[in-house]
């Protein structure tokens, strides 16, 4: 919405402001863009433009554009399933033969108008935003997608593109002398010699520095020989020119470096360490002269216990962690920490617009609760499965080990541990008629042959339905034969019946009852076949239970296979494949069953399946819309005093405010009328006038009778236009919210739901013969028969445009996370509401209920804001947990600025050694972050100690700016250049560049050899390198697909993109040519 808001205000920027210039543009612009954004968003805005974070983005387009192709003559053109023009009158005729092409591919970053038909002909307009002719044919394209026509997408496209490339930055440069230059000398090597061809010997008769002969100086004035020193001392510490350091001066040289930056202002801090870092062989003699206190380097070494105790930072090692988020400064650059401080600041402004700040919001912030990655299992221990085997007890595995720390002998890899204990259980749900239960019993036959540790069950799904005759039915034909035999032998002897009634079944047939029959007269020739299989047989155990226990897990169409409660994928149900994924789960459960054992989770006298179903991964019910990874939040950080009740209003806001209107019209169902923090909240989307509608309300509040974390609101999505009446029973619920307590009304709505009830509305009953027992009639009646249906009209108008659902569709939102649009025929029960409580519990609810109860908000708002921040936490991208840090001292060791009162501010921490190459990267980068974002900020100094060798052989610039510049005429600077100003000259370099990983840069001009440079013999006084980026790398791993096994690394894979919808199928990717330009001047002093 925001990005169609600044396409429609960005019409108007030509004021009288506006002279044409770059700079006036570039404001203009900004200004339109930065009127929905926050202060923070506006600076990571400039920010993103300098860094040219979306240049790729706006290539791919005009690369896209390319391959349509564009009508010749053309500044603009629309795109229709394929077809193109730029003439508007022509569209018509394109989209009246639509249909009969296929619609074409949108990427994730299209920009899609949000009103528009999904099921209407795709527009994609290519134009440039900005231009007077764009507008015109935007302004009709909206109009066409507002009535339904169209779904209409634009594209960015420059007809006619500069040539002229623009210049990078987000990368370092690294000026390094060549190793053997720069050594340091042994003391008894260099006393009284002239080695030292940079700084003469002060006894040296002639003794000239810099122009000045101290040896002269000190004939002529005698008096002044201390003042000559002190000069003469100045002028060799000033130089340029590098001279060697004795090996004694060299050992203290990290902490010397970090007291001279410690002893400066604390705003200047960070302007010192990158100065002495990047500069630091031209800056290391000077620095020797520092005195280190005690106290600073007790507290650095304080603090090193920590460091490496807890984040396992060495001496000399160096970390970045914003708001407890590790940086990786080796692996991420400047524009995976874009999308970082992005999400970040989302966050934390939705936080602060809740009313958490200061230090609460920074601990809720650091809740870890992104749900797990682990696969989810049901509960195996019901007594609908047969197990035919059981490692514990049965006496073919007596020769096993049963001591739970043999998991810890050392074997060789890949070697299964065959111990007495059911640590790998192995469940078959299947329907004994599909052609591949044969199969699959064969596999489980094999395993259980060949002594594979594994504990096999079956489940028989067949038909429940009470007066069936086994011999008109295989599947129920087969269940009883199986409970016949297991009662007369065992279930092992039974399983090995039911592989020889499979036997008898060819390949690719279904089982039929002949097959049972044969077999059973077979193996017991003096039993009546009609007396087991018949209708009154006595062998029909587990028949109903098999598929309850199938229908109440969830687990999918059959057949199932359950290692350990976790089904496999459909494609891993192939024998070969089952078997392979069966020996890989083995061993892949076997270091973790072992590593409960090391910790001494896991003890020997503990019942090994109780252990496995208590893990936090086993769930009541599998429902895969409740457990799929990909998940979509509402956006509940809004904050107003708009309601539902106003239609009129509501449909001028935007979607959050829409969200935050409802949010505040929002009566709840409790289980007990008390003051109380539920941290689960269910919102109930549905038609009530409907049936489906009314059984997903009837069943969340037969849930909440279990529970009293759980409060139920309803949003009523009818699938008629709404009137006065057919909304009865939604006007029902409406006036009980509002007009009795919660209990009563609790009463009345679930009365309300059931069917019977509903009908006899619906055929003209009186309402109020269903009134319970302490409602306030006359209020209710009163509210009941207010002919307003406003907050029905809201309440569709919100289904409709921010929930995306078409009318008279269901979905449950369960603390802001979007579970729908659930399907006619889906079911979504009492267990699917139980599983969807307890994943919030287990993974948000109670930690952030926890932090909100500190704060001391009443037990309404407090529920409110539990929904609404697990909302916000959950609808971040899952990645590493925070780090929570706690330092020894701050006080000597620490550079810190204060972020500004009032403020949400950012937490940054930075451990540095201010000698490595991470100084001279981190240094720049946080003097920048200093200028996009409020942060308290705090740089530890890691120093090492009794250093033997020069710890920086080089000069270093990281070119990076928080926003674009401009020159004085107002036209765009050439861009962000790293210059390296009065070098040394006798010193050989060579350059090397510290880009992105997976850049690739070629050098376009570069008059010298990069990897010998030697300023001395350079003839102008500046050296200008200009290098492009030419490519990009993907690094990645590869997988198979089935086993999740990585196969093999790839380093540098190339790729040619499917462009889906296009003819031409093959697009050449030609990245952007940015620039890279490098500046040297050497020193005028040795000129």
């Amino acid at each position: 919405e925001k990005f169609w808001n600044f396409v429609e205000a960005s019409q108007n920027v030509k004021t009288s402001e506006h002279d044409g210039s770059d700079y006036s543009s570039y404001h203009e612009m900004l200004k339109v863009a930065c009127q929905s954004l926050s202060p923070l968003q506006q600076n990571l805005l400039k920010f993103s433009l300098s860094l040219h974070s979306y240049s790729a983005t706006v290539q791919a387009f005009q690369q896209i554009a390319a391959d349509e192709p564009p009508p010749k003559g053309c500044t603009l053109f629309f795109a229709v399933h394929g077809e193109t023009t730029c003439e508007f009158d022509s569209l018509g005729n394109l989209l009246q033969a639509a249909s009969e092409r296929p619609k074409p591919f949108l990427f994730k970053g299209d920009h899609k108008y949000p009103v528009s038909n999904p099921e209407s002909p795709v527009v994609i307009l290519y134009a440039e935003v900005g231009s007077e002719e764009f507008y015109r044919y935007h302004k009709r394209l909206v109009l066409k997608a507002e009535a339904g026509e169209i779904t209409y997408v634009l594209r960015h496209y420059i007809a006619n593109p500069s040539k002229e490339k623009v210049y990078l930055s987000g990368y370092g440069v690294e000026l390094a002398i060549k190793s053997t230059e720069y050594k340091a000398k042994d003391d008894t090597q260099v006393k009284g010699t002239d080695v030292n061809a940079t700084v003469i010997d002060e006894n040296d008769p002639i003794d000239e520095v810099q122009g000045f002969l101290f040896g002269k100086l000190r004939q002529l004035y005698p008096d002044l020989t201390e003042e000559l020193k002190e000069l003469r001392r100045h002028l060799v510490e000033s130089t340029n020119e590098m001279a060697p350091l004795k090996v004694w001066q060299l050992q203290d040289l990290s902490f010397q470096t970090a007291a001279r930056i410690l002893t400066a202002p604390p705003v200047d801090g960070l302007m010192v360490m990158k100065d002495l870092s990047q500069n630091f062989p031209t800056k290391a003699r000077a620095i020797t002269k520092t005195v280190v206190s005690s106290e600073l380097r007790a507290e650095i070494e304080e603090n090193q216990k920590y460091f490496k105790g807890t984040l396992g930072l060495q001496p000399g090692d160096s970390a970045l962690f914003i708001n407890g988020l590790l940086i990786d400064l080796d692996t991420q650059d400047v524009f995976s920490l874009i999308d970082v401080l992005r999400n970040e600041a989302r966050v934390m402004e939705g936080l602060h617009s809740l009313g958490i700040e200061g230090l609460s919001l920074h601990n809720v912030l650091k809740l870890n609760i992104q749900p797990s990655d682990s696969d989810y299992a049901v509960d195996i221990r019901s007594p609908a499965i047969s197990w035919i085997n059981n490692l514990e007890v049965d006496s073919r595995y007596n020769s096993w080990p049963s001591n739970v720390q043999e998991l810890l002998r050392p074997t060789f890899p890949g070697v299964i541990r065959q111990i007495r204990k059911n640590f790998h259980n192995f469940v078959l749900i299947v329907d004994p008629t599909h052609e591949t239960t044969g199969e699959l019993l064969n596999v489980a036959e094999m395993f259980f042959s060949n002594h594979i540790p594994l504990r096999i069950g079956l489940v028989f799904v067949v038909n429940d339905l009470e007066n069936i005759d086994g011999l008109q039915d295989p599947g129920v034909a087969l269940l009883r034969a199986y409970n016949y035999v297991a009662q007369e032998m065992d279930n092992n002897y039974a399983f090995q019946t039911v592989m020889s009634i499979y036997n008898k079944v060819k390949t690719g047939d279904q089982l039929k009852v002949e097959h049972v029959v044969s077999v059973l007269e077979k193996q017991y020739p003096y039993v009546e076949v009609n007396s087991i299989l018949g209708i009154d047989s006595a062998y029909d155990q587990n028949r109903k239970a098999a598929r309850g226990y199938y229908e109440q897990t969830g687990v999918g169409p059959l057949p199932v296979v359950l290692f350990n409660g976790m089904p496999f994928q459909k494609d891993q149900l192939d024998p070969d494949d089952l078997e392979t994924m069966t020996m890989h789960k083995i061993l892949e459960t076997t270091s973790i069953f072992q590593r409960a054992v090391y910790l001494g989770e896991l003890s020997n006298d503990q019942d090994v399946v109780e252990y496995i179903m208590n893990q936090p991964n086993v769930v009541p019910r599998i429902n895969s819309r409740i457990l799929m990874s990909e998940r979509e939040y509402l956006d509940l950080t809004g904050m107003n005093n708009f309601y539902v009740d106003d239609f009129a209003r509501f449909t001028t806001l935007d979607s959050k405010d829409k969200t935050a209107a409802v949010a505040n019209s929002m009566t709840y169902l409790t289980k007990k009328d008390d003051s109380f923090v539920r941290p689960v909240t269910f919102w109930i989307v549905g038609d009530f006038d409907k049936p489906s509608g009314r059984q997903l309300l009837y069943d969340a509040i037969k849930h909440q009778k279990s529970s009293n974390n759980v409060r139920i609101g309803m949003i009523n999505n009818p699938s008629e236009d709404p009137n006065s009446q057919n909304t009865l029973v939604a006007k029902a619920i409406w006036a009980a919210l509002q007009t009795q307590t919660s209990n009563n009304a609790k009463n009345f709505i679930t009365k309300m739901a059931k069917e019977e009830i509903a009908k006899a509305i619906e055929a003209g009953a009186d309402i109020l013969e269903f009134a319970v027992g302490g409602m306030d009639i006359n209020i209710f009646k009163e509210a009941f028969e207010s002919p307003k249906v406003d907050f029905i009209l809201s309440h569709a108008i919100y289904c409709r445009d921010v929930l995306k659902l078409k009318k008279g569709q269901r979905a449950v939102i369960s603390n802001g996370r979007i579970i729908g649009p659930l399907e006619d025929s889906e079911m979504f029960n009492q267990d699917d509401f139980h599983l969807l409580e307890n994943i919030i519990l287990k993974t948000s609810g109670q930690k952030i209920k926890s932090q909100i109860q500190q704060l001391g908000f009443e037990e309404d708002l407090a529920s409110d804001l539990v929904m609404k921040v697990d909302a916000l936490l959950s609808a971040q991208p899952k990645g590493e947990a925070r780090i929570e840090y706690h330092f020894f001292e701050e006080r000597y060791s620490a550079v810190k600025l204060r972020p500004k009162e009032g403020e949400t501010y950012f937490d940054v921490v930075a451990i540095v050694d201010p000698v490595t190459r991470d100084a001279q990267r981190l240094a720049p980068l946080l003097l920048v972050l200093n200028q996009l974002i409020n942060m308290n900020l705090r740089v530890f100094m890691n120093c090492q100690s009794k250093l033997s060798d020069m710890p920086l052989k080089s000069f270093y610039r990281y070119v990076l700016e928080p926003e674009i510049s401009f020159t004085a005429d107002n036209n765009f600077a050439p861009g962000p250049i790293a210059k390296f100003l009065d070098m040394p000259q006798s010193p050989l370099f060579t350059l090397n560049l510290n880009t992105p990983e997976s850049w690739m840069v070629e050098s376009v001009r570069t008059p010298y050899d990069l990897d010998n440079i030697y300023l001395e013999e350079v003839r102008e006084i500046n050296m200008f390198l200009l290098l492009h980026l030419n490519s990009v790398v993907f690094p990645g791993l590869i997988f198979d697909i089935k086993t999740e096994i990585r196969i093999s690394v790839c380093t540098s894979w190339q790729f040619s993109l499917i462009l889906n919808g296009t003819d031409n199928s093959v697009l050449i990717i030609n990245l952007l040519l940015l620039a890279v330009n490098i500046v040297f001047r050497r020193s005028r002093n040795s000129s």
